[in-house]
């Protein structure tokens, strides 16, 4: 199968500006393409990561990805559907341009190549941008762009409304000084792409780029994919931890499963249909969600992070915690109970751990021999908790009974 139709099985194509020249470019040459991020945050979310998958994808069967962090457009704003983006300070919107590629830098590698389009567009006049670019876009054009009609009746000023002549340039710049054949974004971004196509046919007539959509990646209820109970999940683990994001997908739908697999992991068709063969035959063995998770999480994070994800995943399911790594116990900092140990006594802490509900209850917990820390049976409401074994000298697993437990942080 080739590289085009493969595209299509995993989901990634959607709409195409020339079809035909698509297929040549993207099965019988070795071209460039470019992906744009806008640094609207400091961190990309797990959403962005079917354009990541896509670069990865297509560098491993021998195209160069061009990441475009738009320094220069996050001043400005991609007009939403609702209402007006908050304008950032340019210190700002580098600072997380900076952030944003650092992020891809460490799961992109090899053969890429990144620019930032604060470089050319901060040199251009107003003048020269009205006269060399805006000269190029009749008003009527623009506004029949989706995300303008959609914006028309709330209000769109006209910062936001000269967005797509901005990433317009960002594509002209491209195509003529790096030679990039293809723009590849999601569907909302559709309007922007032919914008560009548009001006490279006006300022340089006959040419051959390519504009791809992707559809936007929703779960089969119809929400939008990315999203956990707490908000969005980021792809910086100090925001959301390889463990939340482990457990975002291992709980993903059967529904989900398989789309989720074609445009969030680099494993190829036969081995997918397999893993989903085997899902099929036990679905509540959760086999096509483990691969999932483990093959995102390592893909973001790499293999550590996806051992102190599934050490914790086993500690938390099975009530052990011996042998957890240090990584594996700040993990758990986020995810259970804490208490951070002042000198209290041991019947002080077993109530501030939750584990009982006043002091009478903690004692008669203790005398009964269902409190433990760190594995050893306490009996003896004197006990110096101070004294107790901890892990890495900081961690300790205080117990009622087996499921019920937090950690102590001395």
């Amino acid at each position: 199968m080739d590289l085009f139709k493969q595209l299509e099985y995993r989901g990634m194509v959607k709409d195409v500006s020339d079809l035909e020249l698509a297929k040549q470019l993207l099965n019988e040459q070795k071209i460039k393409f470019y992906v744009g991020y806008d640094p609207t945050g400091e961190s990309l979310t797990v959403g962005h990561l079917v354009q990541i998958v896509r670069m990865l994808y297509l560098q491993k069967h021998g195209h160069t990805p061009v990441v475009l962090i738009g320094g220069g457009t996050g001043l400005i704003g991609d007009p939403r559907e609702t209402s007006e983006r908050s304008l950032l300070t340019l210190e700002k919107s580098l600072e997380n341009a900076q952030k944003i590629e650092n992020q891809i830098k460490g799961l992109i590698k090899g053969n890429v190549e990144f620019v930032n389009n604060y470089e050319w567009l901060s040199k251009i006049d107003l003048i020269s941008f009205l006269r060399d670019y805006g000269k190029h876009f009749s008003v009527s054009y623009m506004l029949h762009k989706d995300t303008v009609q959609k914006r028309l009746e709330s209000g769109i000023s006209y910062t936001e409304f000269s967005y797509m002549i901005l990433q317009s340039i960002d594509w002209l710049n491209l195509y003529q000084n790096r030679d990039v054949k293809i723009q590849f974004g999601g569907s909302d971004q559709w309007g922007n792409l032919t914008s560009g196509l548009e001006l490279i046919r006006r300022v340089l007539g006959k040419n051959d780029a390519v504009g791809l959509s992707s559809p936007l990646l929703l779960k089969a209820d119809g929400t939008k994919f990315g999203k956990s109970e707490s908000g969005a999940l980021w792809l910086d683990k100090e925001l959301t931890s390889p463990y939340e994001l482990y457990q975002y997908f291992l709980n993903s739908s059967d529904t989900d499963i398989e789309q989720f697999l074609k445009l969030l992991t680099l494993i190829e068709q036969d081995e997918i249909e397999a893993i989903l063969e085997t899902h099929r035959e036990k679905p509540e063995l959760r086999h096509a969600q483990k691969v999932l998770a483990r093959a995102v999480v390592e893909l973001v994070h790499g293999k550590e992070e996806l051992e102190t994800a599934l050490q914790v995943t086993d500690a938390l399911f099975s009530g052990e915690f011996d042998g957890l790594t240090k990584s594996a116990y700040k993990t758990l900092e986020s995810v259970i109970d804490v208490v951070r140990f002042n000198g209290e006594s041991l019947i002080e802490l077993v109530v501030k751990s939750k584990l009982a509900s006043s002091n009478r209850e903690a004692r008669e917990f203790i005398s009964n021999g269902a409190i433990s820390i760190q594995g050893e049976k306490i009996t003896d409401s004197m006990y110096n908790v101070g004294e107790t074994s901890k892990a890495f000298d900081t961690y300790a697993i205080i117990r009622r009974g087996k499921k019920k437990y937090a950690l102590i942080v001395f």
